[in-house]
């Protein structure tokens, strides 16, 4: 009796035609979204709190100084980063009018220095950075800081 026969079922093949444009789409979302870190950052630092905080909006127009202690294992004290490596309070003259060479003309009105320091950094350190920027001319100067919860 030959009712029941074995029929042989095959597995249909998958459609990869699609697969490129979805590739692409995730490739291009990842893209968009995510931001490239221009600085390795040597030094760590804790933000202090503030309340009268307010958001930056020109990020073309704003340099970067941070000061903390030093990532690297055994690294004591505290340092002042500019761009990629450490920096003395009286190069700060000198980064200051490297970045002012960068910018356009219409940035150089806006051009803003942002210090990211560690709450517990010696206000001398501060003082010292800060009477370097005023020597580089540089007189717009904002604080980093994160939001106080009250």
């Amino acid at each position: 009796m030959s009712m029941f026969r074995r029929r042989s079922h095959e597995v249909p093949g998958l459609n990869t035609s699609s697969l490129p444009d979805l590739i692409f789409s995730v490739l291009f979302f990842f893209m968009i979204v995510t931001h490239m870190r221009k600085v390795t950052l040597k030094v760590k630092y804790r933000v202090p709190q503030g309340t009268e905080l307010t958001r930056l909006v020109h990020k073309s127009a704003i340099s970067y100084i941070y000061i903390g202690r030093p990532a690297v294992p055994g690294g004591s004290g505290t340092r002042i980063q500019l761009n990629d490596k450490f920096a003395s309070a009286d190069e700060v003259e000198d980064y200051m009018a490297a970045e002012r060479s960068r910018m356009s003309p219409e940035d150089l009105s806006r051009m803003t220095v942002s210090i990211y320091a560690d709450e517990s950094t010696p206000n001398g350190i501060i003082t010292d950075v800060k009477q370097a920027l005023r020597r580089a001319k540089a007189l717009k100067i904002n604080y980093s800081a994160r939001q106080k919860n009250q």
